[in-house]
């Protein structure tokens, strides 16, 4: 028999909710399981088994993020069903950055009050993102935190494991000037900088609801695009081409990001015409009159990872990226120089 507290559910914490909400996901969370899955949920861990073929030195590699105030637009639209996968590819991005492959995830949703269709929607797109990654989904939390949220409003964040060999990690130090950038372009805004977003549109479902030529869509649909997951595309050109580093294009644009891959001596000078600015960063910097340098050290401004690679590699690299049905294109290349980066 399930426990039951009448007293609980008074406060505002109706535990059957949760037991209902769990057996709602559990059709989405089976899509997930890999071969090194060997739990189910609902234990106090998750239990995962590494397949170390072809790994000598293992290191693991963890990425935790959540989803932002992007959920403001998720809450206005009512549409749950795709920031589980903003939340999987914030995290798993950040770890093939590495050179690893991610191995598994894990998600936290706090609520204001348990709707089980609801937890069942966001989990369905966390299972999404963690098939689009090629993890395994072995377990979660889910919080009813009455008074500490809106009952119509969630919190959303997670975390994930990699692996990779310690000799095939990543070495930005063998960058050298006349390296070349390859873009890998983005779906959107991403992720991040959604503070700026909603106080340039003033958002509401009003706005929300605007369809913009430019755009070809509702400005709301635009906005609640999910997060690139580049993980086959990295997977492929690891296999095929000497990667030196990788940038994911989170919070801090350009700007912020770019530096933390390269050595201390190297900018990346990037050459602005060639950047495939999408339609919804420029509507963004005509209504709210942002300057070209604030919208650069913000928003990812359609290129979602940078690669750096030997001059000889870039054709290859952009070949391979491109086979797994994503987009990539040479941006610039490395200079000697303290700026970091350098859009000119």
């Amino acid at each position: 028999m399930k426990s039951y507290s009448e007293s609980y559910k008074k406060a505002g914490v109706d535990v059957t909710a949760g037991y209902k909400a769990v057996e709602l996901m559990k059709a989405h969370i089976a899509k997930t399981m890999t071969a090194g899955a060997l739990s189910g949920i609902g234990g106090f861990g998750g239990l995962y088994e590494l397949d170390m073929t072809g790994i000598t030195k293992p290191v693991l590699v963890s990425g935790t993020d959540g989803v932002g105030t992007k959920l403001k637009i998720a809450f206005l639209m009512d549409k749950h069903n795709t920031v589980g996968i903003d939340c999987v590819a914030m995290c798993v991005n950040d770890i093939i950055c590495c050179g690893a492959k991610p191995q598994f995830f894990l998600d936290y949703i706090a609520v204001g009050k348990n709707y089980p269709e609801k937890i069942a929607d966001i989990v369905s797109g966390v299972a999404e993102g963690c098939i689009q990654a090629g993890c395994a989904l072995i377990g979660g939390e889910t919080a009813e935190m009455p008074g500490f949220y809106p009952v119509d409003e969630y919190d959303l964040a997670g975390f994930s494991v990699g692996v990779v060999d310690k000799d095939k990690i990543l070495k930005p130090e063998t960058q050298k000037a006349g390296d070349v950038l390859v873009a890998i372009k983005s779906s959107g805004v991403h992720s991040n900088g959604f503070s700026l977003v909603r106080n340039v549109f003033t958002v509401n479902e009003q706005n929300l609801a605007r369809h913009f030529s430019d755009l070809g869509t509702t400005l709301g649909e635009c906005l609640i695009t999910p997060t690139k997951i580049y993980v086959k595309a990295i997977m492929k050109l690891l296999d095929e081409v000497q990667v030196k580093s990788i940038s994911h294009i989170t919070g801090g644009g350009f700007y912020e990001n770019i530096p933390r891959s390269l050595p201390s001596n190297l900018a990346a000078k990037i050459e602005r015409n060639a950047v495939q600015v999408l339609p919804i960063f420029d509507l963004i910097a005509r209504t709210g009159n942002i300057p070209e340098r604030d919208m650069f050290n913000t928003f990812n401004m359609g290129v979602g990872m940078i690669v750096s690679v030997d001059k000889n590699d870039a054709d290859k690299a952009v070949a391979a990226i491109n086979s797994t049905g994503e987009e990539a294109y040479v941006l610039g290349e490395l200079v000697e120089s303290d700026e970091g980066v350098i859009i000119c």
